[in-house]
């Protein structure tokens, strides 16, 4: 088995990430290696201490706040799983660094891209770290076409703002994937604004 690595499994919404580190993590298990799996507490899709993939796929996981605590809890494994890069704060960079520096294999998933299709996180400097990277695509939702990577955020069945908070926790009736074409990111307090300009300049007339 490969030490000193870590493999980053990325990509938007509804690609197969998590099914994907459930596939990895179970070809682990088979071949006897000690095993921990980590998901952030901020992450409650799942009712658990488990993840779970779109498909009904399941295991264990250790949930945790900071990702400091992580070091403390994978002493003893050789392959530590971590789902949802993306919601542990700054130090997950230096406690994988340190994993991999203690020949372990780590293997990880996040979304690349927040739903304003801006860099999520801690991930940009996670993908220069990582020594393998898995990028994924998903089906748009909207056209059907296989090279979807954005994350569209939907909000009562359309498109969220770009003022909406970074972090809603949600399943398929709050996010969806798109393609490039299809994604959409409306602005409304810039339309404000502008309505706002062409009616004063309509009353100064």
């Amino acid at each position: 088995m490969d030490t000193h690595c870590f493999e980053l499994i990325t990509g938007p919404m509804s690609c197969g990430k998590t099914e994907e580190l459930l596939r990895r993590i179970r070809r682990c298990i088979i071949a006897r290696k000690k095993v921990k799996v980590i998901s952030p507490d901020i992450d409650t899709r799942t009712k658990g201490d488990y993840i779970e993939s779109r498909n009904g796929l399941w295991l264990d996981a250790v949930k945790v706040k900071h990702s400091i605590q992580i070091l403390s809890l994978v002493k003893d494994c050789e392959v530590v799983a971590i789902d949802e890069l993306q919601f542990f704060d700054s130090n997950i960079v230096p406690v994988i660094t340190k994993l991999m520096n203690e020949g372990k294999k780590v293997i990880g998933t996040g979304l690349e891209l927040d739903f304003k299709a801006e860099p999520f996180g801690s991930m940009p400097e996670l993908l220069c770290l990582a020594t393998d990277v898995y990028k994924l695509h998903a089906v748009c939702m909207k056209c059907g076409c296989e090279n979807a990577t954005r994350t569209q955020r939907l909000i009562d069945g359309k498109p969220a703002d770009k003022s909406s908070p970074l972090i809603m926790i949600g399943g398929d009736e709050t996010y969806e994937a798109r393609c490039i074409k299809c994604y959409e990111l409306p602005d409304v307090e810039k339309k404000s604004k502008f309505l706002g300009l062409k009616l004063l300049q309509f009353d100064n007339k």
